[in-house]
């Protein structure tokens, strides 16, 4: 399908699944070479970097453990600026290598929010992997070690990514027509 309907918008296709797969067995690869020696934590973000998580796991050779946090900033096809913790870390990350997991990151503000909630906990060190990234919108200065896909500031669903909980479902990603 090259025009899908979500909810009250309508989105054109804009990466095919087999690019997003390449590109995601590429940072698995990146990451395996960098933690062949270490078992990192993954902490998967809830509920769009689930997608991302499995297709990832899938291609990576080293041991590893894993998480989930569930936060949420999203109303529409925006960010509300205000984070909502839903589901918190109940693992001991002391001197971890924790490794987050992002269907997209854009603002950057959930990502902020995750290093400054974990700086407490003391981990060894904590790194970022996501599947899109929006350059143009990030406005952190953190840094965003794994990126699978760099993207223009458009909004976007499919492969995990949604508009009002609707489009995780596609095997593609669809950006919004018209916005």
């Amino acid at each position: 399908m090259d025009i899908i309907t979500v909810g009250d918008k309508q989105f054109e296709k804009f990466i095919d699944s087999q690019t997003i797969d390449m590109a995601i067995e590429t940072t698995a690869l990146q990451i395996n070479e960098e933690y062949r020696d270490d078992v990192p934590l993954f902490l998967v973000t809830l509920n769009g970097a689930m997608f991302f998580a499995v297709d990832l796991f899938r291609h990576l050779t080293i041991d590893f453990t894993m998480s989930c946090i569930k936060l949420s900033s999203y109303e529409g096809t925006g960010s509300t600026g205000i984070l909502q913790e839903q589901l918190g870390i109940k693992e001991n990350v002391k001197n971890r290598r924790i490794i987050i997991l992002e269907d997209i990151v854009d603002t950057g503000l959930t990502y902020e929010y995750i290093v400054k909630m974990l700086e407490n906990m003391q981990p060894r060190d904590v790194r970022m992997a996501t599947m899109t990234f929006k350059p143009d919108s990030y406005k952190k200065n953190y840094p965003i070690h794994y990126v699978a896909l760099t993207i223009p500031s458009r909004f976007i669903v499919g492969r995990g990514l949604d508009y009002n909980g609707l489009g995780r479902n596609y095997n593609d990603i669809y950006q919004v027509i018209n916005e």
